[in-house]
């Protein structure tokens, strides 16, 4: 397939309470939240957050669109961030109450850790390496 203009793909997350995932990812990640939330259904249909310059778009479980998590027991997705301190964003994101899967650690391609979100959604930061 050709293309001929640059390509985006913009993770759409599925929460099982996105009021409450949103305002996890402001205090963990200092996320902006970007536009108004749409409501569906008596829930949030579609909401857009700006972490670190990224966009992740995210809304609730709605059986016919989407799934959590939650629901379907894990996630097989990690999403990875570029981020300027990886200890510092561990810090953070534990401290608004995320699991850490893997403390920091420089590897050949920068200082990495993973997190797994009160949601369920697994990231991996990458710094510079500290030495």
């Amino acid at each position: 397939m050709e293309t001929t203009t640059a390509q985006k793909c913009t993770p759409m997350l599925g929460v099982h309470d996105c009021n409450a995932a949103i305002e996890f990812y402001k205090r963990a990640f200092s996320a902006e939240e970007v536009g108004e939330r749409h409501a569906w259904e008596g829930k949030i249909g579609h909401a857009e957050l700006n972490i670190q310059g990224a966009l992740i778009m995210l809304a609730d479980e709605f059986p016919t669109h989407n799934s959590s998590p939650k629901t379907l027991g894990g996630t097989p997705v990690i999403l990875h961030l570029e981020v300027d301190d990886a200890d510092r964003w561990l810090k953070s994101a534990v401290d608004a109450g995320a699991e850490v899967l893997a403390e920091a650690k420089d590897q050949p391609y920068g200082r990495t850790c993973k997190i797994k979100d009160p949601f369920g959604h697994v990231w991996m930061f990458n710094g510079p390496l500290t030495q």
